[in-house]
């Protein structure tokens, strides 16, 4: 990249300057439509039947060389790149002059024919070419060199220019949400979709984004989970329906979380957690197939393997184990107190589960590598889930761990509308006593039970934690395209 804004200012005023010269040439420095026959890499791969053929391309320079009568360049599009060869004999004076002022990062098309040079490469030979749009930026040259992924991911359209692979991430990433979709179609599921502006943000426990409705002069919420939505689907008597669509939850920024993300959530009627489990492993194990060609990835160092089943483990049990401490004969005040025994910091007024729960995130959780269910988290961090039968304490919930991140968490659906009221009153208390981020209150849901919904089971998956894990990342800003930025205090 240029050394200082000194520098930067004088190649940007050589670029106005050489848009000026070719302006004066009367040559529209902004063209229009453009014809291709073919792409970058249709022209490699079918070599053989297009030599010597005429070719239409185009796409952004990104490499110039040679001097005097000839020239070399490489031109990228989408597909790739390829050499490119211009003569003054062959396109004349006039043309070849305006194309030493072409800049690398222009956007050309060319006509040309195909040929392989003595050293072997894959070559259009360029009889004419057209400026389709004029860079009056330099690209940066040591981009390659960047480590910082703010800074490419705050200007994408370079990354992606100079990039490659970070293009080839966003494809996989539509290759997967391509794959999911295909397989719940082809198994009866319905694609619908939810309000993004609700009256109640309901769903999840996550603080939301507040806006405002004029004309309705009321105040609404950017959805911090479908979930209440889909759920009154099957009360009205859709039995297998699933979204793929943005949440909202205004919170903190990591490696893990960004604002808006998306999600895939998943309900059937008369079914329960254990389909939701073998849904779940159906449903990465065909998107890795698919998508990747096979069951096994390597993710850092490790070699993640989708082997079906993958282990289940309940919560309790996992706890216990990497811990010692056998929470289930503990209550809320000596869970929080064995909780803090290890450092581990809880609030005040924490719940039994709660307590656990920041115990699991700081001595399980890292340490689920491969795929594993976690199953029966306790019934006060799970406000949706229907309660076990066998210990009402714990709730028909699991949690999907691959590579240390949650991928999933799925439940047998709460249906009983008493005991969610009475859920939903707990979370107001909380909502009440100042946590932002619990569950509000919503009446019209409840009234929606009290009609009667089939038992279901829900299920939810991260796309964007499964892209990473399928691209071998370790950021969610590696996989969302515009991920969201604190403003800089000057402008590039």
């Amino acid at each position: 990249m240029p050394e200082s804004e000194g520098e930067l200012d004088e190649l940007l005023l050589v670029r106005r300057e050489k848009l000026r010269e070719v302006q004066e040439t009367g040559i529209d420095p902004y063209g229009g439509r453009y014809v291709r026959t073919h792409t970058a890499a249709g022209i490699q791969q079918g070599f053989d039947l297009l030599e010597g053929k005429k070719v239409s391309i185009a796409g952004r320079l990104m490499a110039k060389r040679g001097h005097g009568k000839a020239a070399f360049g490489d031109l990228l599009d989408f597909s790739g790149r390829i050499q490119i060869h211009i003569r003054r004999d062959e396109v004349g004076q006039e043309l070849y002059q305006v194309f030493k002022r072409i800049d690398i990062g222009d956007i050309l098309g060319l006509e040309g024919t195909v040929f392989r040079t003595k050293t072997g490469e894959i070559t259009v030979g360029v009889r004419t070419f057209t400026l389709l749009a004029k860079s009056l930026r330099p690209l940066p040259e040591k981009w390659h060199g960047l480590k910082d992924v703010e800074l490419r991911s705050r200007q994408r359209y370079l990354d992606l220019i100079v990039n490659p692979e970070v293009k080839q991430t966003f494809v996989l990433r539509t290759r997967v949400i391509r794959a999911l979709r295909r397989f719940l179609d082809a198994r009866g599921f319905l694609e619908v979709e939810t309000p993004m502006m609700q009256p109640v943000a309901g769903g999840a426990a996550a603080r939301p984004f507040v806006t405002y409705h004029n004309a309705l002069d009321l105040r609404l919420y950017l959805r911090i989970a479908p979930e209440l939505y889909l759920k009154r689907l099957l009360v009205g008597g859709f039995e297998k329906v699933y979204e793929i669509n943005r949440n909202f939850r205004n919170e903190g920024i990591s490696t893990k979380h960004n604002p808006e993300f998306t999600m895939l959530e998943i309900y059937q009627a008369y079914a329960d957690y254990t389909d939701m489990m073998e849904l779940t492993e159906e449903l990465i194990v065909n998107a890795a197939e698919e998508v990747l060609g096979g069951t096994e990835i390597r993710y850092g160092e490790e070699q993640i393997v989708f082997h079906k089943p993958w282990p289940r483990v309940s919560y309790l049990t996992i706890v216990h184990r990497k811990t010692g401490i056998d929470f289930s004969r503990l209550d809320a005040r000596e869970a929080r107190a064995a909780a803090r025994g290890m450092g581990v910091e809880v609030e005040q007024n924490a719940s039994w589960g709660e307590a656990i729960d920041a115990v699991f995130e700081e001595f399980v959780e890292p340490g689920l590598v491969q795929p594993t269910f976690i199953l029966d988290y306790p019934v006060d961090i799970s406000p949706l889930a229907k309660r076990k039968a066998e210990d009402p304490r714990l709730t028909y919930r699991f949690e999907l761990f691959i590579a240390g991140r949650e991928i999933a968490n799925a439940f047998s659906e709460l249906n009983d509308p008493l005991d969610q009221r009475e859920r939903f009153m707990q979370q107001l208390d909380k909502r009440q006593a100042g946590d932002e981020e619990a569950h509000m209150f919503d009446e019209d849901y409840v009234r929606a039970l009290e009609y009667g919904m089939p038992p279901a089971g829900g299920l939810g998956i991260g796309i964007d934690r499964l892209v990473m894990l399928f691209a071998g990342v370790s950021s969610i800003r590696e996989v969302i395209l515009f991920p969201l930025h604190r403003p800089r205090e000057k402008s590039d």
